[in-house]
């Protein structure tokens, strides 16, 4: 499988889960939970199966204002959940700060990545050159083996 604007490793076979509804109006590259029937947004690292929502390429016009990463999904919709393992590299929408590469990041408010602090469970790495970002911007990373930061 190539590499899409959410999956950045083009050599990956992903898996994907195509057969839940989204619980609400939910934007692409953000993280949700996979339950029996739905994708729920994700506001912390636990609480349910952990996934990453993907863009629909067909939806929309890269070069205007229905670019299909700032176009959500409206409740009801089929949605299209990336399942995470260690080391794939996926883009991902983050939490307003400034981050180096390699820090260690952990879910919060609106299924964004954000800065882990001790005690924090860490989902990903910030995979680019150091940057102070503005909420809901793109960013790539490389997600972790799960683990609570020391």
């Amino acid at each position: 499988m190539a590499g899409n604007r959410i999956v950045r490793s083009a050599d990956e076979c992903i898996r994907t889960i195509t057969d839940r509804t989204v619980s609400g109006a939910l934007l692409p590259a953000t993280g949700v939970f996979v339950g029996a029937t739905s994708l729920t947004q994700a506001a912390a690292p636990t609480g349910g199966r952990l996934a990453l929502l993907a863009n629909r390429d067909y939806f929309g016009n890269w070069l205007d204002s229905t670019d299909p990463l700032l176009t959500p999904y409206a409740s009801g919709d089929s949605g299209v959940a990336i399942m995470l393992e260690p080391d794939l590299e996926v883009s991902w929408a983050m939490a307003a700060g400034t981050y180096t590469n390699g820090q260690e990041l952990t879910v919060g408010a609106s299924g964004r990545l954000t800065a882990a602090a001790t005690t924090n469970v860490v989902v990903a790495y910030y995979d680019q050159a150091g940057a102070t970002l503005t909420a809901g911007q793109i960013a790539d990373v490389c997600i972790a083996n799960y683990y609570t930061k020391a």
